[in-house]
């Protein structure tokens, strides 16, 4: 978490003067990086057409900030610097992150930013040895847990916090998982997101899944690409997504610059503010690494091929490490093409779906779920109607020609 200091000018509540419709419960929303932004984003909906709400939103300071302003410009919403954030009380504060939530006023609700909780902590972060996301360098702030509930994805998640951070487990609840609702929800649609993808359907496609980081498949690409671009069989097409921290790490000219022989051919990049789930689901391949995405991919019935994997800096008891040892890993050796045909000989349908059970425990329950726990924060009755997992938007093109 950052240890900014909180400003020493008085926090104020924002009288809303000018406002049409003034007596709002206050929401703020934090973004820290892309990632996060569209993780939070799927949970707009669930303050739709209530006019006693009213959502604006942040940018708090983080390593990988670069992309929230594409985030926060698709959804014209109402920005506030960073400084005046941290000096408004709000009704109730949003956040995937850590970082900057103890300069806050309001009660705070924490979501996790992926799924599985697979990363162990980064050095610094927390003590070592801590899973990401879950130890107490995330949730607590000199001794004090800072959120007013902790959303928690999967009820295996209650049993490390119970190791790593027994103290915030009175405000942890289980919810379940956004995306996996809204994967779940588009797997009767594959037909269509291929279609709106170009796929014809006698081609195959091979989705390539990097996250960031030494561990992962962009750090070792320079030997993949090579292969993906002669190796693949005619019928057979490719596109990589490259998670948004690589984006905004190296800057999106590097990134485009480095793929320069592979974008716009037959392996195209994906824009960093892509929704990835269309894409998992029209895949007949996924070839990944320790990443949120190819977690996912256990969903969608297609064979996974793992191309990299750091084991000693994943959490060992995490689903996607069951999943490493469970699909196979890519050999430098034997033609690309044979070991995605023995992946799909060897995929065992009850094994991924045993893997998938363990990214959300309330499956098809996030957005009651999530309502529940915000509505009674804020101090209001829920609206009259069941929230819906919102449909997947088609995606684009992989030639990038209109639809």
């Amino acid at each position: 978490m950052s240890s900014v200091q909180t400003p020493s000018r008085p926090v104020h509540r924002d009288p809303g003067q000018w406002a049409t419709v003034p007596d709002c419960k206050k929401v703020l929303v934090v973004i820290h990086t892309l990632v996060y932004g569209m993780r939070i984003k799927d949970l707009l909906v669930l303050f739709r057409a209530d006019l006693r709400v009213s959502v604006v939103f942040t940018v708090a300071p983080h390593a990988f900030n670069d992309g929230t302003e594409r985030v926060l410009a698709d959804l014209g919403g109402t920005v506030l610097p960073w400084e005046r954030a941290v000096a408004t009380e709000f009704d109730l504060i949003l956040t995937a992150g850590s970082q900057g939530m103890e300069q806050l006023h309001g009660p705070l609700v924490r979501l996790p930013h992926g799924a599985g909780h697979i990363k162990m902590s980064r050095r610094g972060d927390a003590p070592e040895g801590s899973i990401g996301g879950l130890g107490r360098g995330y949730l607590t702030w000199d001794g004090k847990v800072v959120p007013r509930a902790f959303a928690v994805a999967h009820r295996e998640d209650l049993d490390t916090l119970t190791r790593s951070c027994p103290e915030a487990l009175p405000i942890t609840e289980v919810v379940g998982d956004a995306s996996y609702d809204r994967l779940a929800a588009g797997l009767p649609h594959r037909a269509a997101y291929r279609r709106a993808l170009g796929l014809a359907e006698d081609e195959q496609f091979v989705l390539v899944c990097s996250t960031w980081g030494l561990g992962s498949a962009f750090h070792r690409l320079d030997s993949l690409l090579p292969r993906l671009l002669t190796e693949l069989p005619e019928n057979c097409r490719a596109a990589l997504l490259v998670h948004p921290n690589v984006w905004s790490g190296h800057g999106g000219w590097q990134v485009r610059s480095w793929l320069a022989d592979g974008a716009g051919g037959r392996l195209p990049l994906l824009a960093p503010d892509s929704d990835w789930r269309p894409l998992l689901i029209a895949a007949d391949y996924i070839l990944g690494d320790h990443g949120s995405v190819t977690l996912y991919g256990t969903m969608t019935g297609a064979p996974i091929l793992i191309s990299q994997y750091p084991f000693r800096t994943v959490n060992p008891h995490s689903p996607g490490a069951q999943l490493a040892r469970t699909a196979p890993s890519l050999s430098p050796t034997r033609p690309l093409a044979e070991q995605l045909a023995y992946a799909a000989e060897r995929y065992r349908p009850e094994e991924y779906a045993a893997i998938a059970a363990r990214i959300s425990s309330e499956p098809g329950a996030f957005n009651p779920n999530m309502r529940r726990l915000l509505y009674r924060i804020l101090e209001l009755g829920e609206p009259a109607h069941r929230p819906e997992t919102e449909p997947l938007e088609p995606p684009k093109r992989l030639d990038g020609k209109e639809a």
